[in-house]
């Protein structure tokens, strides 16, 4: 999927400097450059993941930024939550080597969080109680540990029956 360079927020929202910001740096962090002969764009979270771990980080805390400062204007925890898993999500799949940068490429979170935080506004969505939001998050990382573990246990029982 491709996204534009367009502004995000609406005109409204982009009066206050705070959100202005979230809209500018949201763009520059997923949608601020172009591969040139195609639509596919990308920005400095796709640039600083080309450095192992530490880009990673750095993008982590920028866009926990972009949250922070949503959060302070306005986005319900409801919205706060749904815009960390998109974080989260982000950082987990973007820190694996080559595939990490490709899903980056494409996911782009902080966008993703920036036309939620329009939506909360104009249309009233993502209102309401966190708790769904944080049982799906705590249901989906038990299911990955479980899995792990799982695989994990595949892993040793295919080395040791092969001795």
């Amino acid at each position: 999927m491709t996204r534009s360079d367009q502004p995000i927020l609406t005109e409204a929202q982009r009066r206050v400097p705070q959100l202005q910001w979230v809209d500018t740096f949201s763009r520059v962090l997923d949608t601020k450059f172009r591969i040139p002969g195609t639509g596919i764009r990308f920005g400095l979270d796709f640039i600083l993941g080309l450095v192992p771990g530490a880009g990673d980080i750095l993008s982590l805390g920028m866009s926990g930024t972009l949250v922070a400062t949503m959060a302070r204007h306005g986005a319900s925890p409801r919205l706060v939550a749904r815009m960390l898993v998109n974080v989260i999500l982000d950082a987990f799949v973007g820190s694996v080597p080559v595939l990490g940068n490709i899903f980056d490429l494409f996911y782009k979170a902080n966008y993703r969080n920036a036309e939620l935080m329009r939506e909360y506004y104009e249309e009233g969505r993502h209102r309401g109680s966190v708790w769904p939001v944080v049982m799906a998050v705590v249901a989906a990382i038990i299911i990955m540990m479980i899995l792990l573990v799982w695989v994990t246990y595949l892993i040793f029982d295919f080395i040791f029956s092969a001795f």
